[in-house]
């Protein structure tokens, strides 16, 4: 089916449906249970980096990939230009940019501000399955990044 023959508003649920996956997958890594990301994705979903030659495969191994990040890890993640297209009434794709800020070795209490260490963007697709959108491919490019820093501790 035509993306522009489908109704208005059914198109605009999916589109808004992806949008908050998209937002759910950062919110989940920044301030939720970094495992928890793999329940957005298809059963045989995918992350992939082409860059760093990383390729996740399948709601398990994105569970433990996920979750495998340092528990001292804090981050914050931007969202911006959140573009949702759709395809058919079950599949879609978008692409978003996004910019993280992010230390090791947090201990609590606030970070001075940094540069950001990653700025790219993600194309993802999108599978509706038993009613639900989620996440079927996401694969990251990054044309600005560079090592996590370590916070330093502070001084008593």
């Amino acid at each position: 089916m035509d993306p522009l023959e489908q109704p208005a508003l059914e198109r605009l649920l999916a589109e808004r449906a992806c949008e908050r996956l998209v937002l759910g997958f950062v919110h989940r890594l920044d301030l939720g249970e970094p495992a928890s990301v793999a329940d957005l994705f298809t059963e045989d979903g995918v992350w992939r980096w082409p860059d760093g030659d990383r390729l996740v495969e399948g709601r398990a191994a994105l569970r433990a990939y996920f979750g495998g990040r340092p528990a001292d890890r804090l981050s914050r993640r931007m969202m911006a230009n959140v573009l949702v297209t759709v395809d058919s009434p079950a599949e879609a794709r978008a692409t978003s940019y996004f910019t993280t800020y992010r230390v090791d070795g947090h201990t609590g209490g606030m970070v001075p501000a940094g540069p950001p260490v990653q700025i790219g963007h993600y194309k993802d697709t999108f599978r509706r399955v038993d009613g639900t959108w989620l996440l079927s491919t996401r694969t990251l490019f990054l044309p600005f990044g560079g090592p996590t820093p370590r916070q330093r501790p502070s001084a008593a």
